[in-house]
């Protein structure tokens, strides 16, 4: 995320202004648009995952060892500071007794 739009966030927060009329107004900036587009699949699959491991009662070093990683590396993607791979998602989705799908739509 750009500087200026991290700006924009932050004065329209500073209004009083909650997140779904922040996002309703950047969606309209072509810019913030492509990089919202670019972050949703990494933002499905940390969603997915914090749901997954809240509903199976995992702690995030619980998850790590089932799937064979560390409790670093689950917090990294729930923060959404690393892209898994998909090998990582398939251990991810193996660890919960689910299978990973994945489509294009």
């Amino acid at each position: 995320m750009t500087n200026d739009i991290r700006s924009n966030i932050i004065h329209f927060m500073l209004k009083g202004t909650n997140f779904d009329d922040i996002l309703k107004e950047e969606l309209k900036n072509p810019k913030f648009n492509k990089e919202w587009d670019k972050l949703e699949p990494a933002y499905q699959a940390q969603r997915i995952l914090i749901q997954s491991r809240i509903k199976a009662k995992m702690s995030q070093r619980q998850l790590a060892k089932k799937a064979k990683t560390t409790q670093a590396i689950i917090s990294r993607i729930e923060n959404m500071t690393i892209n898994p791979s998909i090998g990582l998602l398939q251990k991810l989705a193996t660890a919960f007794g689910k299978r990973l799908e994945i489509n294009f739509s």
